[in-house]
């Protein structure tokens, strides 16, 4: 660091560089002690102008742009930003490398041309590049859009050429069918008519031999009426109906096929923001005033901590041992798996492709299931996985604790860290350190919801980590105690919802708002909470060992 811009900020003279400076010459533009100032003077080719340092003019600099009344003194070549006398006096460059721009007024031709060549040489060519490559995505854009109605255009003809084809048949079929009954009846009508004639040519028979009084015609009469009064049988035909399916709006579109959705991304902080736009927005789904309790299955756990959806019609469960259970919607047990260490587990999760994820603390790993068979997947150092779950794009997301101390999420892809979430921008832990559940969720906007038992809040950070918000409860529930989150989901509508130990689940906008709560199911200690593709509730009850399904929306 220049001598003259000490740590106390005593300005010392340019020539000896030891004695505090008094004067300047402003045609030299060199600062002097008192005794140097005759040894400048001495140089009679110039004709000097000496001032007190004081009152000197300031050369023609730009501003300092943090303390625009003052000018420029020196240049920190380090931080490349140039320094009034405030900048330096503030110690924050203390240690650089530092020019002095009044002794070197070239300096700053010399960072002009550096610059000018930056940006003629490498800036703006960048952008041109990006500039052309945009050109490009949009010359390139109507063709991929227009791949894509044809696509879905494609798509609907088929499913026309298919349904035509279906009615058609079922048409033909009841043509067909119309045919078989038409000669039915017109096979009995023939034999009735028959018998009609027979039976009247009996009439005119009997007539003519009472009339005729002739002995040798009534003895040779014989009786036809027991043959007649045998009726033929009637021929019963069951019409055929037609009973159409009622249209699974839902279920048709996801028949039909899908849009994945348009992502686009930018990096923030080193991290890459992903902000999806839904080709189209989810039905809206209004709340119901008074949820409806569906159906109840019983775990058989004494204590049941988590379920997670596997199917609209198939749940996993986890409770107070080392067994996964799997059940269908009528209570029946289709599968257990124990944990490959044989201890207890924490939470479980399943994958995008079905596959079943659980954490065990005791061994510090997440383990996946394959085919039946147990992987570990990740294996931590001084941490303990507690509680996880599976996002959009594919990734894990997994809360654990350090020696009670420390507290973070970690996002994983397979068994590679991505992304570490552990304090807010004050650089204060995001979450709690002791050991109490923090279960996990994504939203539908990418958030990352956390119910952290042990700070009694809901903690919400953006996908890059920073706080959006903290739900720590809402007034009308803080009578009956302290807001205890347990379980955390997330729907289609994008909303929030959290088990609360005072037997109600709250329900959250995006952005943290409340909106109402659930607690007319006869809910016993709601622990564990998940959706389905419908928007259907299920809730782990942690005393009963039941799990509940209700309707909300």
């Amino acid at each position: 660091m220049d001598p003259r811009y000490s740590a106390q900020v005593i300005l010392l003279c340019d020539l000896c560089q030891k004695a505090a400076l008094q004067s300047h010459c402003e045609l030299c533009h060199v600062n002097l002690c008192i005794v140097c100032v005759g040894e400048h003077l001495s140089d009679s080719s110039k004709r000097h102008k000496i001032v007190p340092y004081k009152h000197r003019t300031s050369p023609n600099y730009p501003k300092c742009p943090n303390h625009t009344q003052k000018h420029w003194e020196l240049y920190c070549e380090k931080c490349d930003i140039p320094l009034c006398s405030t900048c330096i006096a503030s110690d924050k460059h203390h240690g650089h490398k530092l020019t002095d721009v009044l002794q070197n007024p070239s300096f700053i031709q010399e960072i002009l041309n550096k610059d000018l060549k930056e940006l003629e040489k490498r800036i703006y060519p960048s952008y041109e590049e990006i500039s052309l490559d945009l050109n490009s995505e949009k010359v390139n854009l109507d063709k991929h859009y227009e791949k894509l109605t044809t696509a879905v255009t494609k798509q609907g003809e088929d499913w026309h050429r298919e349904i035509n084809i279906i009615v058609n048949k079922q048409k033909s079929e009841i043509d067909e069918m119309k045919t078989k009954h038409l000669a039915a009846l017109n096979k009995q009508e023939k034999e009735i008519k028959h018998i009609m004639s027979d039976v009247k040519e009996s009439i005119l028979d009997l007539k003519k031999i009472l009339d005729s009084n002739d002995v040798s015609l009534t003895s040779a009469y014989k009786s036809r009426n027991a043959e007649f009064r045998s009726l033929p049988p009637k021929v019963n035909v069951s019409l055929p109906s037609f009973s159409p399916h009622q249209i699974n709006t839902e279920q048709l579109h996801q028949m039909f096929g899908s849009l994945s959705a348009l992502s686009i991304t930018t990096e923030e902080n080193g991290y890459i923001m992903k902000t999806p736009e839904a080709v189209s927005c989810p039905p809206v789904k209004p709340l119901l005033d008074e949820p409806e309790l569906i159906t109840i299955i019983d775990t058989g756990y004494k204590y049941l901590y988590s379920v997670t959806c596997l199917s609209d019609e198939e749940i996993w469960t986890r409770g107070d041992d080392k067994v996964m259970k799997l059940y269908n919607l009528q209570g029946k047990l289709l599968k257990s798996i124990q944990t490959k260490s044989g201890n207890w587990l924490r939470d479980i999760a399943v994958t995008r492709s079905g596959d079943l994820v659980y954490t065990d603390p005791a061994t510090r790993t997440v383990n996946i299931v394959k085919n039946k068979q147990i992987q570990e997947v990740i294996r931590l150092q001084g941490w303990a996985p507690y509680n996880v779950c599976s996002t959009s794009s594919g990734d894990l997301l997994v809360t654990m604790v350090r020696d009670d101390k420390q507290s973070k999420v970690v996002r994983y892809s397979g068994s590679t860290e991505k992304q570490t979430i552990q304090l807010d921008s004050e650089g204060k832990p995001l979450y709690s350190s002791n050991t109490r559940a923090k279960y996990i969720r994504e939203n539908r906007n990418l958030d990352i919801c956390v119910a952290d038992n042990g700070a009694g809040a809901v903690v919400v950070v953006n996908q890059a980590g920073k706080l959006r918000f903290r739900y720590t409860g809402h007034p009308s529930t803080m009578t009956k105690g302290p807001f205890h989150p347990a379980g955390i989901t997330t729907d289609s509508q994008s909303h929030i919802l959290t088990a609360d130990c005072k037997n109600c689940i709250h329900i959250l906008d995006q952005d943290g708002q409340f909106l109402r709560y659930i607690d007319n199911c006869n809910l016993q200690y709601p622990c564990g909470l998940c959706v389905d593709t419908r928007d259907k509730l299920f809730v782990a009850e942690y005393i009963s060992g039941k799990v509940k399904k209700i309707q909300y929306m």
